[in-house]
């Protein structure tokens, strides 16, 4: 048998992570020295090296590359295993820690303030991010739960929808199109669009949806977050589809327009996601009972 230590596992995956020895011994406040040393004897125990350098670049070994696998594993199931025994002993403190889609930034984080507000003595981790980094936490098993759109179809994951998520068309106050009702695809894609990037749950849906329908885009341009693209929008770069949970404010304030296009919204949902298999902690459960039950209440 392997005889590891928890010391050493959590060394490593700091350094693989980083592929740094100076960046882990920073995170873990360590010396670099003191770091080299724990891989040192990591590789003496499994009698194989895990890092190797090229230039000024690090990289895992083969070796490197299944430890970094099982490591996680181990390190997250030890995790798991305080919280439970935590649980067993009466103890409701502990870290939740979640990831949200950029799209569902403004209703989640309304979610997760009201749960802390009934949950005052919990620690909470919120990570608003892209569709591709959400992927990768899932993959990873690192998050406690995701809150995303479109669930993953290549990952092996537990998915429970939870509200419904509508598509819209916005426009500035002056476009065009803003009299207009009963707006056909084939008027409405003559006009430039401002659209998030390819990999974004909203932009998949989007392209699906009209090339479903026959139709397709003369001009777009691309931004990387939904700020960007209402800004965009309000300064009549172009027409924007966003979630419509993500335009409230403008909405009410007149700074954007829903336009009145056929066959729009398109129907898409809101899902809470994590890792098949995975025991989620009580902070976790009772946290996804929450977002089932009353997540609708906080949305716009």
């Amino acid at each position: 048998m392997l005889n590891i230590t928890i010391r050493q596992l959590k060394v490593f995956e700091s350094v693989a992570r980083h592929l740094s020895y100076t960046r882990a011994a920073e995170e873990l406040h360590l010396s670099q020295p003191a770091v080299s040393m724990q891989i040192k004897q990591l590789e003496s125990v499994i009698g194989h090296p895990v890092m190797e350098q090229f230039g000024k670049k690090n990289y895992l070994t083969a070796a490197g590359l299944e430890m970094q696998h099982y490591g996680r594993e181990i390190l997250q199931l030890l995790n798991e295993t305080e919280e439970v025994l935590a649980d067993l002993k009466g103890l409701r403190k502990g870290t939740l820690d979640i990831s949200v889609a950029t799209t569902a930034n403004d209703f989640a984080t309304r979610i997760l303030a009201e749960f802390s507000h009934q949950h005052d003595e919990l620690n909470f981790r919120l990570d608003v991010t892209n569709r591709k980094t959400l992927l990768s936490q899932l993959d990873q098993n690192e998050k406690d739960l995701v809150i995303m759109g479109r669930p993953p179809d290549e990952l092996d994951v537990e998915i429970e929808q939870f509200i419904e998520n509508p598509l819209v068309v916005i426009a500035a106050q002056n476009h065009p199109l803003v009299s207009q009702s009963q707006i056909s695809l084939e008027e409405l894609v003559e006009y430039t669009f401002v659209l998030r990037e390819k990999a974004s749950g909203t932009r998949i849906a989007m392209e699906r949806f009209f090339k479903e329908h026959g139709v397709k885009m003369t001009h777009s341009m691309e931004m990387t977050s939904n700020e960007a693209i209402k800004q965009s929008v309000q300064a009549g770069l172009g027409l924007g589809i966003v979630s419509i949970h993500t335009v409230g404010l403008e909405l009410e304030v007149n700074r954007l327009v829903v336009l009145d296009v056929v066959d729009f919204p398109i129907l898409r949902h809101w899902y809470v996601v994590y890792k098949k298999g995975k025991r989620l902690s009580v902070i976790a459960q009772e946290f996804k009972r929450f977002v089932l039950l009353e997540g609708k209440k906080f949305v716009t």
